[in-house]
């Protein structure tokens, strides 16, 4: 789903990121502020800068309630004890990174709630502020833009609230399905496909407003209507692969005797008797029977070629950590999303400081094909 990511700051323990396309987004919303809404609905003509310093303003006020509404998902999940490795924003809004799935239907309820609940809150509590300075006559160039954001907040809620796979609506609607049937395989399928209906209606009404003239308005309706699309295609695939994988020990997966590389030898060295020999893009670094670290194409490629004769693997290799190492007890699913967030396709086996193996994604995959394949009865 994500591109390259900048980590911001860290808030209540979660890390909140942006997404290099919601800059987009931003001047976007920036551009539409100063040049349509604030004009059209202040008493009085301004100079243009002041329309481009509350855009901005709006902009900022937007990003802030997108962090508030993905944190109150991000709080009521550590609350029931799932991990989440940060908040992302991206162009399409906001998203808490789940590591785990919901373990029952009513902390798939409470989690997907917790969003919209918390838009309505904050809508609520900018309309007091802008009430509040109306009455006390404060500069309309205020109060408009926290209008606007007591009314974006809203329109963020209603939004989320439809009942489509996987904005919080489409969440409602399976945590309901999920507890009526106890079957989350189902309800994942049926919310999906509501939010796949949604994102049709959204591309053909993009394309009817494109048809009609508004060129950029209907391109909008139809990228988020694919965007919804795909989400909502990835989500149903992601609840398959979980329920195939759950309770599978990685080290059933595992491939035995690892290629592995000296910490002695050069990075050209390793480019030309590891890299193009073996095609893989990340080594473990074994020195005696220690596991020292691993070395990745990634680290090679942030060094100056004139450097790779000079520099030993030690130099630049990184070093063991819970994201590039996994017991081999560990659930599978748990591999899974380790590579998925890290964007790896191997991880490293360990026991301590000693090397047992690699789990691979290729193997993975290959695993949930055929399981999916030969046990899927469900019509």
């Amino acid at each position: 789903m994500f591109g390259n990511r900048i980590t911001l700051f860290k808030l209540f323990g979660f890390a909140v990121r942006v997404d290099m396309s919601w800059v987009v987004l931003a001047v976007l919303v920036t551009w539409s502020l100063a040049k349509g809404r604030f004009p059209s609905t202040l008493n009085e003509t301004y100079p243009q800068s002041y329309y481009w310093l509350m855009g901005a303003a709006g902009a900022i006020g937007l990003f802030a309630s997108i962090i508030f509404h993905e944190l109150s998902h991000s709080l009521v999940a550590k609350q029931y004890g799932l991990p989440i490795s940060g908040i992302t924003l991206f162009i399409f809004g906001g998203v808490a990174e789940m590591e785990d799935q919901p373990e029952n239907a009513k902390t798939e309820l409470l989690m997907a709630a917790a969003g919209p609940a918390s838009s309505v809150l904050l809508g609520l509590v900018f309309y007091g502020v802008a009430f509040f300075g109306k009455y006390h006559q404060w500069p309309e160039l205020i109060t408009a833009v926290i209008d606007y954001l007591a009314s974006i907040n809203i329109v963020l809620a209603v939004f989320n609230l439809i009942p489509a796979f996987p904005m919080d609506g489409g969440r409602i609607l399976r945590a309901a399905l999920w507890g009526w049937k106890d079957n989350l395989r189902w309800a994942t399928r049926i919310a999906a496909r509501a939010g796949s209906v949604f994102s049709m209606l959204l591309i053909i009404t993009g394309a009817l407003i494109v048809m009609w003239g508004n060129f950029i308005g209907g391109f909008w309706f139809i990228i988020i209507g694919m965007f919804i699309k795909r989400a909502a295609d990835m989500s149903y695939q992601q609840v398959l692969m979980t329920r195939a994988l759950q309770g599978e020990p990685v080290g059933r997966f595992m491939r035995l005797n690892p290629v592995t590389v000296p910490p002695h030898i050069t990075i050209r060295e390793l480019i030309e008797d590891y890299v193009y020999r073996y095609h893989y893009k990340m080594f473990p670094v074994v020195e005696g029977e220690r596991l020292a670290g691993c070395i990745s194409t990634r680290q090679v490629k942030e060094l100056p070629r004139e450097a790779w004769e000079s520099t030993p693997v030690s130099a630049v290799m990184e070093q063991c950590s819970a994201e590039n190492c996994i017991q081999q007890e560990v659930d599978a699913t748990k591999a899974l999303a380790r590579m998925s967030q890290r964007g790896v396709s191997r991880l490293m086996v360990v026991s301590g400081d000693r090397l047992l193996g690699m789990v691979t994604l290729k193997d993975l995959l290959q695993f949930l094909s055929l399981k999916i394949e030969l046990e899927d009865n469900e019509r």
